[in-house]
């Protein structure tokens, strides 16, 4: 089973976070002074650089979590993070130990560490989407359309009637 991070410890902060792809191309350097390149892999790791913020109780539950139920941060374990897709949770493991706690007020301590994320954050669209980004642009315009014109499910019209019908006769306790 993957560990997951404590649901108790607050979120990565925001601020200085940067996301940074392994690349996956292969370029050759020729003697005339051009390049050749080439995608070598299509599955390659990313990266990021994250910083969390504790007070000194949660950066002791941290500083346990990541001894033993990470064995040192040598496995992968499921993290929220804030990414272009929005908060998702993503299978990570760190790269090295983590940085701190360092002191940053009378009871905060920071903690940075590099994170290396399975999946590739874009790897929600499937390949090929890249040949149509309007789609993706526009796919707020798409989703009001069909919301707008699709017709009503004959459960979600009645939902507020029947749950008001089983609030009213539900014994109390």
């Amino acid at each position: 089973m993957t560990p997951s991070y404590p649901d108790g410890l607050p979120l990565g902060l925001h601020n200085g976070r940067t996301y940074q792809l392994e690349s996956p191309l292969q370029r050759t350097q020729l003697s005339s002074g051009r390049a050749r390149q080439r995608r070598r892999f299509t599955s390659v790791p990313e990266y990021v650089d994250i910083s969390w913020l504790y007070t000194g109780t949660e950066a002791s539950a941290f500083s346990v979590w990541f001894r033993d139920a990470l064995i040192d941060g040598s496995k992968w374990f499921t993290c929220p993070l804030g990414t272009i897709l929005g908060l998702e949770d993503y299978e990570c493991r760190f790269t090295d130990v983590f940085s701190g706690p360092s002191r940053v007020g009378p009871d905060l301590w920071s903690v940075t560490a590099r994170l290396e994320i399975r999946n590739r954050v874009v790897s929600f669209f499937p390949p090929g989407w890249g040949e149509f980004p309007e789609f993706i642009l526009e796919a707020d315009i798409i989703d009001r359309a069909l919301n707008a014109e699709w017709p009503f499910n004959k459960f979600q019209v009645h939902i507020l009637d029947v749950d008001s019908a089983i609030n009213q006769e539900w014994p109390e306790a």
